[in-house]
């Protein structure tokens, strides 16, 4: 897990509010709010598998212990998948993390035993996650005594820097770059002046300006991978730039 500040370093090269956002997964779901059009179901699923722990994590909050929460966590995402739980979602509340938070909510209040007459094996979609990579996770990045609003917020910010470094290592690895992705990765989080630009530059057999240069490059890249992977949990441009100081903020207060 990677812990970071996002600088908003690059001056005129900063990102345009609107240049990433395109149709997002989460966007695709809410204009299909009756699951039938092509895509919504398997994007909404996919959503729901990249962005399971926050919840995970909610639940450990309330004081359940690992076997509960993770059947808990399990239930929820199955009756999210099969029930019209999007009919809820108004424009004030287009946020995946928001709807996820609403949703998860209502359905702890209400008797949760109901849930398991949707007996795994009958057909309903199931996710599949590590509750004890999750416990790892938890006693790491969140330590003990959250409110489990705190924990959850916590642990989406956290997951949106995970998802982030994997799609961009992912990028890296497809255009052939392995090398450099794995001699610039310890240095995305280093303050300016710590970067050791000799070293990277032996080590990719560069001169140092061109390494300074691809050091600067690579850092660019993930606040763009950063930004695009925040727009597809939101549901309109407008909604990234606030979106993402939220999830800064909430990094820079951990």
């Amino acid at each position: 897990m990677i812990r970071m500040h996002i600088s908003q370093e690059g001056g005129s090269e900063a990102v345009q509010p609107n240049s990433l956002f395109v149709t997002t997964r989460w966007s695709m779901v809410l204009n299909a709010k009756n699951k039938a059009a092509p895509g919504s179901k398997e994007a909404l699923e996919s959503l729901c598998r990249t962005y399971w722990y926050p919840i995970y994590a909610f639940v450990r909050g309330t004081g359940r212990f690992p076997p509960e929460a993770q059947d808990l966590t399990q239930d929820f995402f199955v009756r999210l998948l099969t029930k019209d739980f999007l009919r809820v979602v108004t424009p004030d509340k287009g946020r995946f993390r928001t709807f996820l938070r609403m949703a998860l909510k209502r359905f702890l209040a209400n008797e949760w035993d109901r849930t398991r007459a949707l007996k795994r094996g009958g057909g309903a979609t199931h996710l599949s996650f590590d509750t004890a990579l999750a416990e790892e996770r938890l006693g790491r990045e969140l330590g003990g005594g959250l409110a489990p609003d705190r924990m959850y917020d916590r642990s989406w910010a956290l997951t949106l820097l995970d998802e982030a470094m994997t799609r961009l290592e992912h990028e890296y690895i497809t255009e052939g770059k392995t090398n450099l992705w794995r001699q610039l990765q310890p240095h995305l989080t280093a303050e300016r002046g710590s970067i050791a630009y000799p070293e990277i530059a032996a080590a990719l057999g560069l001169s140092e300006g061109a390494a300074r240069v691809a050091v600067h490059r690579f850092r660019k890249r993930f606040r763009e991978v950063f930004r695009q992977t925040i727009a597809d949990t939101v549901s309109a441009p407008e909604e990234v730039d606030g979106e993402l100081r939220l999830v800064l903020e909430i990094l820079s207060d951990g």
